[in-house]
Parts: C-alpha cells; structure tokens; sequence
C-alpha cells in the first residue's frame, strides 16, 4: 500500500490532485482510515495514476478520463482508442485556430508599429534622494525576469515624469512598484527599461547620502553621485502597461509581523506544485484578520496558494518589521504592501492547486 504522498511522488500527480480525483470519483483510494480520513493506495493503483497523470497533461476533459481508465484493461480498446484520436484531433484543431488568430494579432501589431516611431529621442535630467532611490530599487529587483525569451521584462522600468519617479520590474508571476521624489526635473515624461545588470551597477552606486542625478538621453541612461558615474544603454523594448495590471479586487487586508511570518512560511507545511517541483505555502485569512498556513488536509474554499520562495523574497524586499498581505479569492493575486508606504508593494500571481 502507498500513502497519498507516496503515490504523489511516484505517479507525478499532486496531493491536491489526488484529492480531486478521489472526489471526483475517477481514482478512488483502495482505503481510507476511517478515523484519521488518510487515503493509502493499493499496488495496482500506480499504473492507473501514471496513466491518469499523462492524459492530464495532455489536457484531455476529465469526463474522456473516467471513459479511458474504465476501459484500458479491457480486452476491447476500440473505445480507449477512439478518445485518444478525438481528443488529439480537438488538439490539433485548437492549434490550427490559434496560429490562425496569432496571425491577425501579428498583422495588427505590424500596422501599429509602422504608425509608430522605433527611436527614443526624449530627454531628461533630474536629481533625486540617493537612499530613497536605493530602497526603491531593492523593493523591486527581485521581481525582474531573467527568462531570456521575454526580454522586455529583463530589467526595471524608470517611469519618469515630473511628479515621481516609479520603478518597476515584473517577470509575469510577480510585480513589484516603488516611488522615489524628485527635483530639478527638466524634460518631458519618458519611460526607459534599465536591464538589470545596469539597474544593479547603478544600486552600487548609491551608498552615500545626498542627492544623485539621473539622466536619460534617446536610449541611454545615466547615473551620476559626486565624482563616479554609471552608465549604459537601455532595453529596445516596451515595457507593458504597468498600471493596468495594479487594479485588484478589494481583498481582506491581514497585518503580519515579518519576523514571525517568515518563520512560519520556512517551518509549516508545504505543498509541491502540481507542474514542477516548487513548493507552495497555502494561505487563508482566519476569522480573527490573521493570516495562517492552511495544512495538509485544509480544503477551506477561500485558500490561496502561493510560491513560497516568491513569498519569502516579496517579505524581504518589502524592509519592514510589518507588512499588510491584501488576499481575495483563489484565482487572485495577492498584495504585499507596507502600512507606511502605499506606493511601495508588490503582487504575487497565485498557483492553482485543483483542476
């Protein structure tokens, strides 16, 4: 007999999944303690489990599963055969249209591109608070993206404009935002992506106290404190806009001490990923405003899974000895902002544990 988390690590099935399936009906556990509740699997259920856990990889509706698995060890396949054609044929037509409509989305973006001016001609000066400017960018280099198929995303954004400056940096499954003052602003309002090898020259920079002056010409930018400068070229790309990605629904806000917080998410229970091996820390807000680690057997509905290194790092960029965790449903995102500073927090994507 193997335990849940046994079959877990052997089939390539999440705990969470497994549980679904139970639920579901689909694979059902040879036995479950009838006191602890704990589900343990009998030997020939590994072979239905690997085999369960490729259709879903393949993406195959659950209703073609339960049909596939109730007849795989029959003597006729007909049937087993006949859904694995259809469902590839779905597959293969659901890729025939989407090629058709990533061909109209090219074409669109071409003519808006052409109507478009590749060449960054702006200019601008302006001096700004070197510890501050230090503090934004630690709140938000984490978040940058290192994945070399999106390299727009691979450095922090300098969104510039007379009222502040906004750094920004996400990598798609986090964001994070800060704002440093300014003064002596000469110029009009430019957004410039800084890579992040450029983003941390500019951070070594900034260890004294004082003002820093930076500039930013066509596509290059430049730092400048007392006597030492850095500089260098920007992204050629676009940044996306990043304020449509802030609208949040209005979740429960949770204070939590750090310190202690942390701990927690390091020591608690955790949960391995359903694609990939990430472990996630399962999150609820508790009837008294606090946040607490949901445990194995948790399936409160208002749960939210998160990336627990992503976690983990968010609190340490968010340099303070408390932080507000903002959590709605499953599927949204969560904030983590500092009580003192609305315009300094980051969001995390959350992970889904079920199908």
């Amino acid at each position: 007999m193997r335990s849940i988390g046994e079959m877990a690590r052997d089939s390539g099935l999440g705990v969470s999944a497994l549980r679904f399936y139970d639920r579901a009906g689909v694979l059902v556990p040879a036995r479950v303690d009838p006191v602890s509740g704990y589900r343990w699997y009998g030997p020939g259920q590994l072979d239905e489990a690997r085999l369960l856990a490729r259709l879903r990889r393949a993406g195959m509706p659950l209703a073609d599963i339960r049909l596939v698995l109730a007849g795989w060890s029959g003597t006729d396949t007909g049937l087993v055969r006949k859904l694995l054609e259809s469902h590839l044929r779905r597959l293969e037509q659901g890729l025939s249209d989407a090629r058709g409509e990533f061909s109209t989305l090219r074409a669109l973006l071409d003519r808006r591109e052409n109507r478009m001016t590749s060449l960054r001609t702006a200019t601008v000066h302006l001096s700004l608070d070197a510890p501050e400017l230090a503090a934004a960018l630690d709140t938000v280099r984490f978040a940058a993206s290192a994945d070399p198929e999106l390299p727009m995303l691979g450095g922090v954004l300098f969104d510039i404009e007379p009222e502040g400056l906004h750094v920004v940096a996400t990598d798609r499954y986090r964001l994070a935002v800060a704002r440093v003052g300014v003064t002596g602003y000469d110029g009009s309002p430019v957004g410039v992506v800084v890579p992040s090898a450029l983003t941390d020259a500019m951070r070594a920079l900034l260890g004294g106290e004082g003002p820093v002056r930076l500039s930013a010409d066509g596509d290059r930018v430049t730092l400048e404190a007392g006597n030492r400068q850095v500089s260098g070229q920007c992204l050629d790309h676009d940044f996306p806009d990043y304020r449509r990605l802030l609208s949040l629904p209005g979740g429960r806000r949770a204070p939590v001490d750090v310190a202690a917080f942390r701990k927690a998410l390091e020591t608690g229970p955790v949960r391995s990923a359903e694609t990939g091996g990430t472990d996630l820390s399962v999150l609820r807000v508790a009837d008294d405003g606090t946040v607490t680690l949901c445990a194995d057997g948790d399936e409160s509905p208002d749960r939210v899974a998160v990336n627990r290194e992503f976690l983990l790092d968010a609190l340490t960029a968010g340099a303070r000895d408390r932080l507000v965790l903002e959590l709605d449903a499953p599927t949204a995102p969560i904030a983590i902002r500092r009580p003192d500073d609305e315009a300094a927090f980051s969001i995390l994507m959350p992970v889904r544990l079920e199908d």
